[in-house]
């Protein structure tokens, strides 16, 4: 049924294709080689704009005619373009077009992408338009934006014609006042009150207004003296029929207004059609023809030379272009343009905007057609004004050449370095000097010129830099495009650092400086901290002479220096050498104070600074003033900062993390803020979780020489909580919280008093979490579980158990293969 489908639509793809071949237009003759980057990159960015791949945008061509080969040559010329800008495709079409121009369609019979490719290819515009020259002067009356409507609140043109249906306001004023609102009738008459008819058909607002100042004159005798006047203007104007004929784009009869210009009529009509002229628009009125337009005289320098006022019945006729050539390349406009009889090249250079700043100006490659073939001609600059094109011809102004026929350039230790010009008879040392000379660190035991040979291969000359600029060896002549380079003696070796370490402010890589000091590395490194001291600072060297066969072989020297508190000058410096590392050591018996802190239920809670290195959590607690009868020992935790779960995290643990990581965060916030009383015994616990050590204090303040006596260290934080009352049940439990804790209730009780397992739960890895951080976990023996002790405060946690995969039928069937295949090994061996 699928397959049915898929040949289904892509049968209706074919015909939607042929339909489109038929109706489009015709790119037969597009040849690709002629075709600017410009114009397929134009052709690149319209096919994007309407969503196109490549592929489509193949298949279209194909479709509106384009032959197979020159496809395969757009496609090359494609690809070449989005590699210069690095663009990719990023369309994705299930078409692509073979060699023959039919179209291919991938394995992939889905219904919706078919349809999906009908539609795509629906041309809403024509991507393809770019590869066709564009017509000079088409976009005149195909631009929506420029408009050629007659402004009719203008003053009445005394040279407008009268004629039917037009209205005249007829104003008298003076020694007599009289308003008359005539219309113009079918004859060409108007009927003035107590004069008559009067004929102004066929007249100028001029000429009718003389006439009816005559015929009032008559009735109002003051318009003689002039003590009255007449004014005569324009009411309603009327419509006229103009017929468009010829080499238009929409042929036929136009209606406009009576103040109408033949741009108006081109303007409505859409212009001259891809044959027709832009030179010779006709206006034929009577039969005769009054006026010859050439569009160019607007286009190319804004003058409407010929754009007479219409008449009705007038024919606006546009015939063939006679002469018709292209202009392509390193110019402004390049298009098709038409060339009447007297015109030279330079005219349609002219046209053309002339060059741009890349053209190369002294020749131009004119492709012309011949009775039987083509012919190429180059046509020299002086040529320009003499040479007359002939139809058909096509112009190519190429680029000019990127090379310099005079540039020398020098680069490295000099004050200026960059290009110069090749005066003649340059030398190296002339360039030198034109670069203001070598600078201090220049290298001048050689310098090199890269050149180019006569067939353009590299040679490479060196030179001895301080005898060219002394002139004791003989100068080099510089030729056309050779690049000068001079080192910096810092460019020939490593960068020279020091490093110093250990006791100072400011530890670090320093730049090395020739007679630098310990004492004054010292100083750049901040000075010495607190507790370094001045004495056995030690200084590393490199070790250039080593014997590499030896096994003991000297990896560094080593000196041991003793220098002033003060860093003050006395004796004889130690000098330091490039790459040395100076160490600041700790002075003997400096200890920067040690605290640790105690919270919860002991007398005197708070920070205590460690009196010795070795004292222990028995004796921080006897400063605390002991223990509050409130205090659980049992739930006493230390929190040290570094310690590190011994376990890796086991896969099928419970990973609450986010959300406890969330909770926490907001506890957090919330003690920040002293909300002491929003904080229960559950949350105390939960913000010093981390970083927890399991400690007995029952045992350590029982027996303080207990191995679990620890000896504290900085910033370790010993907790004392109340008494606990409840027991956490968490994991994969059917109903998780908390239970009051009973003494001698088991963990089975806790767990039932949950809810139970879950479906899910690992019943073999259930650990219980005590108070102090330490954890157990279920031990069995034999057929005997062993569960931890319930403490008060304790979280019991149910792990989630592995999920497993479901044997497929072809496990099994492996499975029974290898069953099989054993059995029938034992069977040989009994055999």
């Amino acid at each position: 049924m699928k397959k049915r489908i898929y040949l289904f639509l892509s049968f209706l793809t074919v015909i939607f294709l042929c339909h489109l071949s038929a109706s489009a237009q015709n790119y037969a003759n597009v040849k690709v080689d002629d075709l600017s980057d410009a114009q397929i990159r134009q052709m690149i960015q319209r096919a994007e704009s309407v969503g196109y791949s490549d592929a489509q945008l193949e298949q279209a061509a194909a479709a509106q005619g384009m032959k197979a080969e020159e496809i395969q040559k757009l496609r090359t010329r494609v690809e070449k373009i989005r590699k210069q800008s690095g663009t990719t495709d990023t369309g994705q079409s299930d078409t692509d077009i073979n060699t023959n121009g039919a179209v291919r369609k991938y394995n992939n019979p889905d219904k919706d992408k078919s349809d999906s490719l009908v539609k795509k290819n629906t041309p809403k515009i024509d991507v393809l338009e770019s590869l066709k020259p564009k017509i000079f002067g088409s976009d005149l009356f195909k631009n929506s934006n420029i408009t050629f409507e007659p402004n009719l609140r203008l003053a009445t043109p005394r040279s407008y014609i009268i004629g039917p249906d037009d209205e005249l306001l007829i104003d008298i004023n003076g020694d007599n006042e009289a308003n008359y609102k005539l219309k113009v009738s079918p004859d060409g008459t108007i009927r003035l009150q107590y004069v008559g008819i009067v004929s102004v058909g066929g007249l100028s607002i001029e000429q009718a207004s003389s006439k009816i100042r005559s015929a009032l004159s008559t009735t109002y005798p003051a318009l003689r003296s002039g003590r009255s006047t007449v004014a005569i203007n324009l009411g309603n104007i009327r419509s006229i029929k103009v017929v468009m004929t010829g080499e238009v784009v929409k042929a036929g009869t136009y209606t406009l207004s009576s103040l109408s210009t033949v741009y108006n009529a081109l303007s409505a009509s859409g212009g001259p059609n891809d044959n027709g002229s832009y030179r010779k628009i006709q206006v034929i009125r009577n039969n005769k023809i009054i006026s010859t337009i050439d569009v160019y005289d607007f286009v190319t320098g804004g003058i409407q030379r010929g754009n007479i006022r219409l008449q009705d019945q007038d024919v606006i006729n546009i015939p063939v272009y006679e002469n018709r050539v292209e202009m392509v390349g390193e110019i402004k406009r390049p298009a098709l343009f038409e060339t009447i009889k007297g015109e030279s090249l330079q005219n349609v250079i002219n046209f053309a905007g002339g060059f741009n700043n890349q053209a190369y100006t002294a020749k131009i490659k004119v492709f012309q057609n011949t009775d039987k073939e083509r012919k190429l001609t180059d046509i020299s600059a002086s040529e320009f004004s003499t040479y007359q094109p002939k139809n058909g011809d096509r112009f190519v102004v190429e680029a000019i050449l990127d090379r310099f026929e005079n540039r020398v350039t020098i680069a490295g230790a000099v004050f200026r370095p960059g290009q110069y010009e090749l005066d003649k008879g340059l030398t190296l040392k002339g360039l030198i000097n034109k670069s203001d000379g070598l600078t201090e660190d220049a290298f001048l035991n050689r310098g090199y010129i890269n050149r180019l040979n006569m067939d353009n291969t590299p040679a490479l000359i060196s030179f001895d830099v301080a005898k060219i600029i002394a002139g004791t060896e003989a100068d080099i002549p510089l030729q056309r495009e050779d690049k000068v380079t001079i080192s910096s003696i810092f460019d020939l070796r490593d960068e020279y650092k020091i490093s110093v370490q250990g006791e100072v402010r400011a530890a670090g890589t320093f730049e090395y400086a020739e007679g630098m000091t310990l004492e004054s590395v010292i100083q750049m490194a901040g000075g010495f901290k607190e507790g370094a001291t001045p004495n056995r600072i030690e200084i590393a060297r490199r070790v250039k002479n080593s014997d590499a066969t030896s096994i003991s072989a000297r990896a560094a020297e080593l000196f041991i220096v003793n220098v002033d508190q003060d860093l003050k000058l006395l004796g004889d410096p130690f000098i330091l050498k490039p790459f040395d590392i100076v160490s600041v050591r700790n002075s003997e018996g400096y200890t920067v104070q040690k605290q640790v802190k105690i919270e919860g239920e002991v007398l005197y809670p708070g920070t205590y600074t460690l009196t010795r290195k070795d004292e222990r959590i028995s004796e921080v607690i006897k400063r605390a003033g002991g223990l509050t009868p409130s205090a659980y020992p049992d739930g006493a935790s230390l929190k040290r900062q570094g310690a590190e779960k011994v376990n890796p995290k086991d896969k099928n643990a419970i990973d609450n993390k986010e959300e406890e990581d969330r909770k926490f965060l907001n506890l957090k916030r919330a003690q920040e803020a002293g909300v002491k009383d929003t904080l229960t015994s559950n949350v105390e616990q939960k913000l010093i979780q981390s970083d927890l050590v399991g400690i007995s204090l029952v045992k350590i303040l029982k027996d303080s020489l207990s191995r679990y006596n620890l000896i504290v260290e900085d910033g370790d934080v010993i907790r004392v909580p109340r008494t606990l009352q409840t027991v956490k049940v968490t994991g994969e439990i059917l109903n998780p919280n908390s239970i009051v804790y009973l003494p001698g209730k088991s963990l089975r009780q806790y767990i039932n008093g949950a809810g139970g397992f879950t479906a899910n739960a690992r019943k073999g890895g259930v650990y219980v979490k005590y108070a102090n951080g330490s954890a157990a976990a279920v031990s069995k023996f034999l057929f005997f579980n062993n569960d931890p002790k319930i403490k008060p405060g304790a979280e019991i946690l149910v792990p989630k158990r592995a999920d497993r995969e479901r044997l497929t039928a072809q496990s099994w069937i492996g499975i029974g293969t290898a069953v099989a295949s054993l059995g029938a090994i034992i069977v040989s061996l009994l055999r």
